[in-house]
């Protein structure tokens, strides 16, 4: 049978340790029987970006900006025990911060819903969507170690000579001082985005910070969300019978947890970062989350919302065989073909990411299962069969 073709390239970012082997398995396993790819590549992996000063992750990610659509592995930010275990220039950022940077996106994560995956949160029937600002906090930030008694300020010179500086503290002996920052544009962006998604979706949008504590900064993000919102969106939320609401963060939390789910809960870039992985664990596992990163300019970045699964890694270097969860990797390749197909008007593309991602979900409720989902399945009395990572995905090849 003739392989489906689309002619504008899909930017593929191949990453690090477990996932990097998961990615030839999938594209081996799943895609390349029935897509021809057109595929514009480039290696994240941590040996090449220290190769390449890190420059292969900015072409990547502009890349994603002239072609429209990419998809990437999970990759390493290095610490310290990572600079000396591969013998690193220096602690490189983020690529997944570069590249968020970059774009002034915002990631939108799901969890993937199985019948027989059960949810550590018994009320959450429908998925609660996380929309992830992707730009500042801690991921752009500035950091001194102090090594004595010192007064810290922070301070903001303007191009016409203006200074404004206020005291951070007096600290007594060695401690640390952190700068973090955000801009207007950025959070507009991400408020725009959200309100957006939340059309399309037809789903009630929250939005939660701390602006009791952080009056200026979270308060800033507050402000221009709720003049966004009356400005440019409240009828068309009216008319869709959607609702958008404001709360503190601990309080949402709370009402989250009680909840059934089915909203969009937006939150900026580091608290996104921890509830996207909460939401993740309580419906089933971190490697059934899609994250999808959308710029305003209308570029998609598809990915897993998990790590690189170091552990696995190591274990797999010993020739052991692994039960990874590849499902997460599986779905981002599947936004990605679903994207570039609707973009390119191949609806073939589309098709074949709704059968691939139908084919997972009913392997996995068949029995069919990797190590990760054996204390969470239930369904029709079915006793599951943990399978390597190979193994699933040739599975579901077959259902494919």
């Amino acid at each position: 049978m003739a392989k489906i073709e689309y002619k504008t390239p899909i930017v593929e970012m191949q990453g690090d340790e477990m996932t990097r082997v998961l990615w030839d398995l999938i594209k081996e396993i799943i895609i390349e029987p029935h897509v021809k790819l057109n595929c514009e590549y480039y290696d994240l992996g941590l040996i090449n970006r220290d190769k390449t000063d890190d420059k292969v992750t900015y072409d990547a990610a502009a890349a994603v900006k002239k072609h429209g659509v990419g998809v990437k592995c999970a990759t390493i930010t290095p610490n310290a025990q990572r600079v000396e275990e591969y013998k690193l220039k220096k602690m490189y950022a983020s690529p997944n911060g570069t590249i968020r940077a970059y774009l002034d996106g915002t990631v939108f994560r799901e969890p993937i819903l199985c019948k027989s995956i059960r949810s550590y949160i018994p009320s959450w029937t429908s998925p609660i969507v996380i929309a992830r600002h992707a730009y500042g906090d801690v991921y752009k930030n500035s950091e001194i170690r102090v090594t004595d008694d010192c007064e810290a300020t922070l301070e903001v010179k303007y191009g016409n000579g203006k200074c404004d500086r206020v005291k951070i503290a007096e600290i007594s002996g060695a401690g640390v001082v952190q700068g973090i920052h955000n801009t207007d544009k950025s959070i507009s962006s991400f408020a725009r985005s959200c309100f957006n998604y939340a059309l399309d979706l037809k789903r009630d949008l929250w939005f939660a910070t701390k602006d009791t504590i952080s009056k200026t900064y979270d308060g800033d993000f507050k402000n221009i969300f709720a003049e966004i919102y009356e400005k440019e969106y409240r009828s068309d939320f009216e008319k869709a019978g959607i609702k958008y609401e404001y709360s503190l963060i601990d309080d949402s939390v709370a009402r989250i947890i009680r909840s059934n789910g089915g909203m969009i809960w937006a939150l900026k870039n580091y608290d996104g970062d921890v509830m996207s992985d909460m939401v993740a664990t309580a419906f089933g596992s971190l490697a059934m989350m899609t994250s999808v990163l959308v710029s305003p300019s209308g570029a998609y970045e598809y990915e897993a919302a998990h790590g690189t699964v170091t552990r696995h890694y190591y274990k797999y270097l010993k020739g052991e065989a692994t039960s990874t969860n590849p499902v997460a990797t599986v779905f981002a390749w599947t936004g990605a073909l679903r994207k570039r197909g609707e973009k390119d008007g191949v609806p073939a593309l589309c098709e074949f990411a709704d059968k691939t991602e139908k084919a997972v979900k009913e392997t996995i409720d068949s029995g069919c299962i990797t190590g990760d989902l054996k204390a969470l399945f239930d369904y029709k009395g079915i006793v599951p069969e943990v399978l390597d990572s190979r193994a699933f995905l040739i599975k579901t090849a077959e259902r494919i």
